[in-house]
């Protein structure tokens, strides 16, 4: 199926989102632009507002194979306090379905245990939220069917990971070379 969610509140971090959207879209894979705030366009933290594909309670869960939580202090802080959107993540990671997460986002993960045991990133200052992960430094990490990632310069890699996961690393690496990078 190859279907994922990517979700907003606002404050998010503009190139973090964005950047997966754009990746993943120009792989052919299916990625929805997912409200959780009510509004059908959400502002990020740099004032830049983008028209959502759907709100949350148009959305079924049972359609999608990886959730995608985009950093963004405010962002994270409307995604974490959004009941639903936390019992779908819980569920994702107990199916043992992807949950991803960038920047600030880790801290979810950390909060609701499930990082521990695994290796995992954030952003510097959020380390500490990672409960029970093996804090590393590392542009991404992948544990399983958990991706993290550090922020807004590891959103590339963030993005290459992801497609790599769900279409293979020859995807990937087409990709990367395509938007010239890193080559």
């Amino acid at each position: 199926m190859n279907k994922l969610a990517i979700f907003f509140a606002t404050g998010y971090e503009e190139i973090e989102a964005l950047t997966v959207v754009d990746i993943c879209r120009r792989c052919g894979l299916t990625i929805d632009m997912v409200s959780v705030t009510g509004e059908r366009s959400v502002t990020g933290s740099h004032k830049i507002s983008v028209a959502m594909d759907m709100l949350f309670e148009e959305m079924n869960p049972a359609e999608y194979d990886m959730l995608i939580l985009p950093g963004g202090k405010a962002g994270v802080e409307g995604l974490e306090a959004h009941t639903g959107l936390m019992e779908m993540v819980d569920a994702f990671y107990e199916g043992e379905q992807y949950v991803a997460a960038i920047c600030a986002a880790p801290s979810i993960l950390g909060h609701r245990g499930i990082l521990k045991g695994r290796n995992a990133c954030s952003y510097p200052s959020f380390e500490s939220h990672l409960e029970g992960a093996n804090v590393t430094a590392g542009p991404v990490e992948i544990s399983d069917h958990v991706i993290t990632s550090r922020g807004m310069g590891t959103s590339i890699d963030f993005a290459l990971a992801i497609v790599g996961q769900l279409l293979g690393s020859d995807v990937a690496d087409e990709m990367a070379k395509t938007i010239v990078y890193r080559v």
